[in-house]
């Protein structure tokens, strides 16, 4: 089971694709920034949000249309 409700753990998971410098400033705002959305959300909720990847549906990037970036 991929079901995570630690907040560090969604980020980790979500950011571990782009190979991010851990020690650059903005990995460290980026994370910062996602951890306050989530721990709010939570709070809101009065209970941990759990996401799980296994369910998420395939996202699909069409690059050509995009401009290979």
């Amino acid at each position: 089971m991929n079901a995570y409700t630690r907040p560090d753990a969604i980020i980790d998971f979500c950011l571990a694709p782009l190979n991010l410098n851990a020690d650059a400033a903005a990995t460290q705002e980026t994370r910062r920034r996602l951890e306050h959305v989530l721990r709010t959300y939570q709070l809101k909720l009065a209970q941990p949000v759990e996401v799980d990847f296994t369910r998420m549906p395939t996202l699909t990037i069409n690059e050509a249309a995009h401009g290979y970036e």
